[in-house]
């Protein structure tokens, strides 16, 4: 795999040609034309998809409106919620609410069913698409029934990726549908777009999960990709089936790309052919010249079985070199752990080491990435005729979707894999968040989903409680499974893969998913349950800010499952101030009561009371600063929390991660960086201030008193440096913030308190 360091003309489609000096006259030579690099830029796909897709006649500056909106069971209720609250009356474009991640209604009681029920009674009353809970994970049902060529749709959770499909697709957090709603718009500069540029063709038993490791390994640590689009292209991708593309495609969520496109043909046609909506293929190429900010080279042929050691998809090595290297590698994961798990629990892979061999315990392969059609084929074909033994080791299999399910059953794969011992159940995404299979304490789980951070296989660091991840291909997983738990790369066995070919029955979804046509029913009672709360009220940016720093974080990135957790706790997400009791809850379990603690003083503020009498601490602090500034009081201040964290939001779209600070009163974020754009835009749409600060020494610590005078005037008048005060004793220190750059509607929901807020005026 090749890397370049400046950017790639593409030419005809397979002659690279570097940006230099001589890159004109080789191009020239090979086609004739005199082309600018402006003219290349917009003969990519990606370009001519957001051009299509862009309202503000600016390509430097986008407004995008998409075509479709897609939703799970986590998310739509704050998304409906916040659009009812700013006046939704009909959903403007198909918004599909899928029910896969708390579906087992198995956690508190009715509150998930409650959900459910809303869901449903919302796609009445708005004209939405409803699906039940077991019958699609929410990429699944997007790629066989609303991705379409050329389209983009926007989805509110990380992994929206149809990009194998021709649809340049989104993950956002939920503020972001509900302006979709509204008819506003997605706001972003032009991003940059990365052409992978694919050769080759995948060895016998090599996988799209190896494909994508291999690729998340080699980008992610230096952010070769980051808020960009990957364009997938070259000669290889027709070497590619489409189960493999959407293989591979689905994963590039792990680098942090913003989105991703691949060229399509007859493979890609014939996908959705089979799906009964032909009419949505658009053959996709570059054009002739195709200028690209960057080019990751992929030979296929060279791809090996690949593993992520926990914690985090880019911890990649291939398991040759695992089981090579074992003991050091092991130790590696050991100092990594250390890190990632705040030395809170001890941690250690080397008692699963028998004979010089890793076994595993538990092998998983489900989800948006694992429950493909053909990958459960492949695993069935390897584990035909073999057991899984009666010993600790385990193996579970989620087909991706019921139609998918039902295939598996008719062509016998369901049967071959149980006979082993597997067990085979229905559309769900809890293994990927930490809602399903969860391990013994210290199991060690190989998993074909999207990722490994800590806790996502359901264990709680808090009790004391530790498990842990890593991901593999599902037929290394099946070869592993055939040798009862030993670490195999699914290329060290003789397998005769049988290839079925898959025929899509929907009369499935015919006879379960509700869908309205675009259809509204005014009249329809919306269901809420108990846990189904409203979002509090938010006051504006005040002229000048206190805030407390209540975290400091220094890990090198920080994810929104740390920020937010998953797994149980996903429950609570249709209760605002219920699911903020967890804020930071593994990470940093002081949290919560710190920003309650001075949070006081802002609803002080709001009741027309003294800040100082409901946090005496606080009065010391505003008169040291009334020394400097005397014009300081209790009408032109607010009061709140703020968090470190070197680089936070790597990970999930969930806007949780940022409302539940803001709920708890947290006005302010303060970073080296952002992992996500997502994230970012998270904090923005619920009136948190980004704040950036340069690498090194803090000039604050945890508990600080920080002062920010005129912050209100500074978003106002774009100002390029935030003047800011350390409040000590013996007087104010100063350093200074950034914000980056933010839109003038993204200044103005910072303004207003967020984006409710923003909506209601």
């Amino acid at each position: 795999m090749k890397l370049y360091n400046n950017g790639v003309y593409l030419v005809n489609g397979t002659q690279i040609v570097e940006d230099g000096h001589e890159a004109a006259a080789a191009i020239k030579a090979a086609t004739g034309l005199d082309v600018t690099k402006d003219q290349a830029h917009q003969a990519t796909m990606a370009y001519g998809i957001l051009a299509d897709h862009n309202t503000s006649g600016n390509m430097d500056n986008l407004q995008i409106k998409f075509d479709k909106l897609i939703s799970h069971d986590i998310t739509y209720v704050g998304i409906i919620q916040t659009a009812r609250a700013s006046g939704l009356e009909k959903f403007p474009i198909p918004y599909c609410l899928t029910n896969c991640h708390n579906s087992l209604c198995a956690v508190g009681g009715t509150i998930n069913e409650d959900d459910h029920m809303f869901g449903l009674t919302c796609a009445k009353k708005y004209g939405g698409i409803y699906v039940p809970p077991h019958q699609a994970v929410i990429h699944q049902f997007a790629r066989e029934m609303m991705a379409g060529g050329g389209k983009m749709l926007l989805g509110s959770d990380s992994h929206t990726r149809y990009g194998a499909l021709g649809t340049m697709a989104m993950g956002e957090g939920g503020p972001e549908l509900v302006k979709q709603l509204l008819n506003q718009t997605y706001d972003i500069a032009m991003p940059g777009v990365i052409a992978v540029y694919m050769t080759g063709t995948p060895r016998k038993g090599v996988g799209p999960q190896d494909v994508a490791l291999a690729i998340i390994g080699e980008v992610f640590d230096k952010g070769y990709v980051k808020n960009k689009v990957m364009e997938f292209v070259g000669p290889g991708v027709a070497n590619l089936s489409m189960d493999f593309r959407i293989g591979v495609d689905v994963m590039t969520t792990e680098t942090t790309c913003l989105s991703s496109i691949w060229t399509t043909d007859k493979k890609t046609e014939e996908f959705y052919e089979i799906h009964g909506r032909k009419e949505e293929y658009k053959e996709l190429n570059p054009g002739q010249v195709a200028y690209y900010d960057g080019m990751i080279e992929i030979n296929l042929d060279e791809i090996k079985p690949m593993i992520a050691m926990p914690f985090h998809p880019s911890n990649t090595y291939t398991i040759e070199e695992l089981n090579a290297n074992l003991m050091d590698i092991l130790d590696d994961c050991e100092k990594r752990a250390k890190v990632s798990l705040d030395g809170q629990v001890e941690f250690s892979l080397k008692d699963k080491v028998r004979n010089g061999k890793l076994y595993v315990d538990q092998g998983i392969i489900a989800g948006c990435a694992g429950g493909g059609f053909e990958n459960i084929c492949d695993a069935a074909d390897i584990l035909r005729g073999t057991s899984i033994g009666p010993d600790e080791f385990t193996l579970s299999v989620y087909p991706a979707s019921t139609p998918i399910y039902m295939e598996l059953v008719k062509n016998g794969a369901v049967a071959d894999l149980m006979s082993t011992g597997a067990i085979v159940k229905t559309a769900f995404c809890g293994p990927c968040f930490g809602a399903g299979d969860t391990p013994s304490n210290n199991g060690f789980s190989i998993r074909h989903s999207t990722r490994n951070f800590p806790n996502r296989e359901g264990s709680k660091l808090q009790n004391g409680q530790i498990a842990s991840v890593a991901l593999m291909d599902a037929r290394s997983i099946a070869a592993t499974a055939a040798n009862k738990g030993y670490l195999t790369a699914a290329t060290d066995i003789d397998v005769d893969y049988s290839k079925p070919k898959y025929h899509f029955d929907g009369r499935i979804y015919a006879n379960r998913v509700f869908d309205s046509h675009g259809v509204a029913e005014p009249e329809t009672e919306i269901h809420f349950g108990p846990n189904i709360k409203d979002w509090p009220k938010m006051s504006a940016l005040p002229e000048n800010l206190f805030l407390q720093v209540v975290s400091e974080i220094h890990d090198p990135v920080t994810t929104t499952d740390e920020l937010i957790p998953s797994g149980e706790t996903s429950s609570y997400r249709s209760n605002p101030l219920g699911l903020a009791e967890f804020t930071l809850s593994r990470k940093d379990p002081e949290y919560v009561g710190r920003a309650k603690n001075i949070q006081k003083a802002q609803k002080a503020l709001e009741a027309g009371e003294c800040a100082g009498d409901a946090v005496p601490e606080l009065k010391k602090i505003v008169h040291k600063v009334k020394e400097t500034y005397p014009d300081i009081n209790h009408d032109n201040f607010g009061v709140g929390s703020t968090i470190f964290a070197v680089k936070p939001g790597d990970g999930s779209a969930r806007e949780q991660a940022a409302s539940c600070q803001k709920v708890l009163g947290g006005w302010a974020n303060i970073a080296n960086e952002y992992a996500t754009k997502r994230y970012r835009s998270n904090l923005i749409n619920w009136g948190m201030l980004p704040f950036v600060i340069p690498e090194g020494e803090l000039p604050f610590k945890n508990l600080d008193f920080l002062f920010i005078p005129g912050i209100k005037d500074a978003v106002v008048n774009k100002a390029e440096t935030i003047k800011a005060y350390v409040v000590k004793e013996d007087g104010l220190r100063e350093f200074e913030m950034t914000l980056g750059q933010l839109t003038d509607d993204e200044r103005e929901i910072i303004l207003k308190g967020c984006l409710i807020n923003y909506n209601r005026q």
